[in-house]
């Protein structure tokens, strides 16, 4: 029998994120720099048996639902279907006697190396993936990753939905001055391919970076701009969003929804039902937390899952009641997205 993983403000944590590298084939002018990174040694990343073990222990103990692999980029680390593989065995507990289910197995890659790995993926068991795309203009796109990959993730785009992956969604960071120009013609991409963008609000989410509200393209911006060519409609009331982080809008004539994750105009943080694990075995319970509990260490010492719950329980417990962003003093973490996990 599970028992729910609670912090203080009173949020069910049913969602675990897993970053299984800090290395990326790409370069995001946003997120690192583009050279002097310094990559984690091999031997402290968690082994595929490590990661599955303490996912293990989130699902049998705490009865969580859902598990989304991130990076860096998940795809650059070698055999990644093996770690799908022993994942997607894991069953959600359930109560009154019912049968378990199977848990909520996603993934979120930049997509340059989809095409090559999409059906053993799927094949391996993962159900869903997000697609990391900044712009749909190759010039630009060059510029934001500093590598001339879009015709790849396209590609892999196709791959996703050609492998049975469902659904697949395009999540955009939308940056004002930069990509606001680009939002109607998303839309439409995602429109014609059947599949679902969701638009980001855009972040502090590298350490050193010069961050500033200004650069913030508002939800309420981005749903204007695309209303006004293709009209919207809420796809489900807000009170019924749950801890759902994207805000979904479906079109008038049917032809499908977009999302927006309002993170800095209309944060989620009441809501929140996620905790992280970086790819060195380091607790994270927020994006933005400024501290972080070890289970590596723990783990190759001996510990027994006991022990890896009481740690996981003790730091759900400090877990604070939102970032942040948008107030008078904003704390960043040392490390930065690519280092923590998306």
């Amino acid at each position: 029998m599970s028992v729910p993983l609670v912090d203080t403000f009173g949020r069910v944590h049913r969602d675990l994120r897993i970053s299984v590298t800090d290395r990326c084939n790409f370069r995001c002018t946003y997120c690192m720099p583009s050279e002097g990174m310094q990559w984690i040694p091999r031997s402290d990343l968690l082994s595929y048996e490590e990661l599955a073990r303490v996912a293990g222990v989130f699902v049998d103990r705490f009865g969580f639902e859902s598990i989304r692999l991130t990076g860096g980029e998940p795809t650059v680390r070698a055999h990644l279907p093996v770690l799908i593989d022993k994942l997607s065995r894991l069953r959600v507990p359930a109560a009154d006697g019912a049968p378990s289910r199977p848990v909520d197995l996603a993934l979120t890659t930049n997509g340059a190396t989809l095409r090559s790995v999409a059906h053993d993926l799927a094949a391996a068991g993962l159900r869903r993936i997000n697609v990391s795309c900044d712009s749909l203009r190759p010039e630009r796109f060059l510029a934001m990753t500093r590598r001339d990959e879009l015709a790849a993730v396209l590609d892999g785009i196709d791959a996703a939905v050609e492998a049975g992956l469902d659904p697949v969604k395009v999540n955009v960071v939308a940056m004002r001055g930069v990509n606001e120009d680009e939002l109607v013609d998303f839309a439409r991409f995602g429109r014609e391919r059947g599949i679902t963008v969701r638009f980001i609000e855009f972040m502090p989410l590298d350490a050193q970076e010069a961050w500033t509200n200004d650069q913030v393209l508002t939800q309420d911006e981005i749903l204007a701009t695309i209303g006004a060519v293709f009209p919207l409609e809420p796809a489900v009331p807000a009170a019924e969003r749950g801890s759902e982080p994207a805000e979904r809008f479906r079109y008038l004539d049917g032809l499908g929804e977009v999302g927006v994750i309002p993170s800095v105009t209309h944060a989620f943080c009441d809501s929140c039902d996620r905790v992280r694990l970086t790819a060195e075995g380091e607790l994270r319970s927020c994006l933005f937390a400024l501290d972080a509990h070890d289970l590596r260490e723990p783990m190759r010492r001996g510990a027994t899952d006991d022990d890896l719950a009481a740690i996981i329980e003790a730091a759900v417990a400090a877990k604070w009641a939102g970032h942040q962003i948008n107030q008078p003093v904003f704390l960043r973490p040392s490390k930065s997205m690519s280092q923590i996990g998306g």
